[in-house]
């Protein structure tokens, strides 16, 4: 079994979200934030004192341990738990994020273009869940290894492979469904790898039809 830590042991003394996640490592403009991480950073740090000089990026390497949870944040005056959530089952929207390469996700891995991953407010970095458009039952596997979205009604940003792998990234925002799942050990691989899984079980109509009820009645 992964195991579980929770990086506030790296959290400064505010109580605020751990730093280390967020690719803090010197003064702001030293660091390279993906934009998710970076707006994170911007809200929730800004009020720490900057510390001098730069240091060279360390980027974590590409794991599924440990894996971080993390203390309660709060961002836009709306705060968010991260949790272990293992039943994590939710129908909203997604939207997706573009061209990052080089930069470091919430998680401290360096983001890699192509790679199909996601950003979510609360789910154990990294997780894996599985993401079905409701207008076409499309389903595939994505590794979340970052934090966000932080916009009203949105429940995880996509990378934009992934978001082209799910048939999304013409509409920018669309209505999913978002559920934590515990994949084989060989998609995983090829998720850590920057590949695609392969495509998951497409949902069925009366699944589908279920899940635009849910999300038309808001639950």
């Amino acid at each position: 079994m992964p195991r579980l830590i929770d990086d506030s042991l790296v959290a400064s003394r505010s109580g605020l979200p751990a730093i280390r996640r967020l690719g803090y490592s010197g003064a702001m403009s030293c660091v390279s934030l993906s934009p998710v991480a970076r707006s994170f950073a911007l809200l929730v740090l800004l009020p720490l004192p900057f510390l001098a000089g730069c240091a060279s990026t360390k980027y974590r390497p590409v794991s599924d341990t440990p894996v971080r949870i993390g203390k309660p944040y709060q961002v836009r005056g709306v705060t968010y738990v991260p949790a272990e959530d293992p039943l994590y089952d939710r129908v909203g929207y997604a939207s997706w994020y573009g061209e990052e390469s080089g930069h470091m996700t919430a998680n401290g891995e360096r983001f890699r273009h192509g790679a199909v991953a996601a950003a979510h407010t609360t789910l154990p970095l990294p997780s894996y869940v599985e993401v079905t458009a409701l207008d076409t039952g499309r389903t595939i596997l994505v590794r979340v290894n970052d934090r966000g979205p932080f916009a009203g009604g949105r429940i995880i940003d996509l990378s934009r492979a992934a978001a082209a792998q799910l048939g999304i990234e013409r509409a920018g925002v669309a209505a999913v469904r978002v559920r934590r799942v515990s994949p084989s050990e060989q998609d995983k691989k090829r998720l850590r790898d920057g590949k695609e899984a392969a495509l998951r079980v497409p949902a069925s109509a009366s699944t589908l039809a279920e899940l635009r009820g849910r999300l038309a009645t808001g639950r």
